[in-house]
């Protein structure tokens, strides 16, 4: 059972990222009354994915939004896979409109295939350094999506053939990826638009994924407490 589990591991661990990583910000951007970031975007990671965002912007010391996002890849069946995430994005360091930011981020995802769906809890962490005006940004990122505790359930058609294979929760980790990128956008009133483009590794530094690129395009609306997007 030992090597058949092994295989799907490294499998999982080189599949499960199959979105393009935190939403884009643009910090320069942000009107003091701002609370709320709604975004969308589309994503080539693996797939092509889409997904949703919901970003707080609460009062603090330091700029930060606390939010959420949903992604799932174009398929057939709605909801077979799926990846969602939860975190804060901060920004510790700003020097006029150059700024470092920190992205940290719990993760979990459903991935299905013929012989076993997988659920994974993970984690990602990201950081991005740029210049932020108000008009436009660009900037620079680096991070690690890693997927830490992972529950298999294998079908019966596979138990058929490896009678010895078990259902549950297995770690370590299962795999991770690093990445690396630049991102660009623009902002008009209440809404930015971008694009970031980048590469992916594996967590040995030695291979890439089987699609080592990854990129995104998205909107975003910022509105206040008491307005309407």
């Amino acid at each position: 059972m030992k090597p058949i589990v092994v295989m799907i591991a490294v499998f999982c661990g080189c599949v499960f990222t199959f979105n393009a990583k935190a939403q884009v910000v643009n910090w320069g951007h942000f009107e003091n009354d701002t609370r709320h970031v709604v975004n969308v975007n589309l994503n080539w990671d693996y797939a092509s994915t889409g997904a949703v965002y919901y970003g707080y912007r609460p009062k603090a010391k330091i700029p930060l939004l606390v939010g959420a996002d949903v992604s799932m890849p174009a398929g057939s069946v709605f909801g077979d896979d799926f990846k969602s995430r939860i975190g804060v994005q901060l920004q510790p360091i700003r020097l006029s409109h150059f700024r470092i930011n920190a992205n940290i981020q719990g993760v979990f995802r459903r991935y299905h295939q013929p012989i076993v769906t997988l659920l994974n809890f993970g984690s990602d962490v990201s950081t991005t350094i740029g210049y932020y005006h108000k008009a436009w940004f660009a900037a620079a990122e680096v991070g690690f999506d890693k997927a830490i505790v992972t529950h298999f359930k294998h079908t019966n058609r596979y138990k058929e053939s490896f009678a010895a294979v078990q259902d549950g929760w297995y770690e370590p980790a299962t795999g991770g990826n690093f990445y690396y990128g630049l991102q660009v956008g623009a902002s008009y009133k209440k809404h930015d638009f971008y694009l970031k483009v980048g590469r992916l590794l594996t967590q040995d530094f030695k291979t890439t994924p089987l699609v080592p690129f990854y990129g995104q395009l998205g909107y975003s609306i910022k509105f206040a407490r008491s307005s309407q997007p």
